[in-house]
């Protein structure tokens, strides 16, 4: 008799099915690890000054960063992190009902949810997926930040193997050029299910300074990724840091 594809699975059936993240050590090893990091962004409008923000989020133990929205004089978005998603729902989502975040105007449009991943190549997997990504955006050298979804094409899909990997590197070349020259850092994350608009990932970079940022979303819109294999890019949040959590 043919299960049905919203039968529950009995304890074992799902034996074999792999959700871990994969790496190689330095001996060529494979090894895996079954953690990852959440970050959520939540734009507001109105916020007027950002004080008042400010001092809520010092007296409680929220993780993340307020930013101060370029293109908007009174909007603000606040980047929360976590290992857990339960914390975006329970403590996290308690405080952003009370004052003062309560009385701010969403924009649902630039809420950003994903998930941090590993390619596969990657040494040090707790570095990767856990520690690096949340040094990186509470770093208080790196004030400036663009925060964007993006949907792949299903013709990137349809590639070999080897052809993605060609693309892959031609676009991520760049990232690290980027990051060599202390210019611009990029968070990758996943949003695969996560995400309203069906978008693929979310991407941020970040920097001292707010126009090589803007350089290399440019010098990216002329690989292959960007302008063959990508269906939808953005909207963009631009902001600069108003308050870090501790590191």
């Amino acid at each position: 008799m043919k299960a049905r594809v919203d039968d529950r699975p009995e304890d074992g059936e799902l034996h074999g099915v792999d959700v871990e993240e994969h790496g190689r050590s330095a001996d060529g090893e494979p090894t895996s690890l079954d953690r990852r990091l959440y970050m959520q962004l939540h734009a507001y409008g109105g916020a007027g000054a950002t004080a008042e923000l400010v001092t809520a989020l010092d007296g409680v133990g929220v993780a993340g960063v307020l930013y101060e929205d370029v293109n908007d004089p009174s909007g603000v978005a606040l980047l929360t992190l976590s290992e857990s998603p339960e914390a975006f729902v329970s403590e996290y989502r308690s405080f952003l009902q009370a004052s003062p975040f309560a009385a701010l105007e969403p924009k649902p449009d630039l809420t950003m949810l994903g998930r941090t991943y590993a390619i596969g190549y990657e040494q040090d997997l707790e570095e990767t997926l856990v520690q690096r990504p949340r040094q990186r955006v509470l770093d208080p050298t790196l004030p400036w930040a663009i925060w964007y979804p993006l949907r792949r094409a299903g013709s990137f899909e349809q590639l070999s193997k080897r052809e993605q990997d060609t693309v892959l590197m031609e676009h991520g070349g760049i990232g690290m050029a980027f990051g060599r020259a202390g210019l611009g850092y990029d968070i990758r994350l996943a949003c695969h299910g996560l995400d309203r608009e069906d978008n693929d990932f979310v991407v941020g970079l970040l920097g001292p300074e707010l126009h090589p940022l803007s350089i290399i979303v440019q010098r990216m819109r002329k690989t292959k990724q960007t302008s063959l294999h990508l269906e939808r890019l953005g909207p963009f949040f631009v902001g600069k840091v108003a308050w870090q959590s501790s590191p």
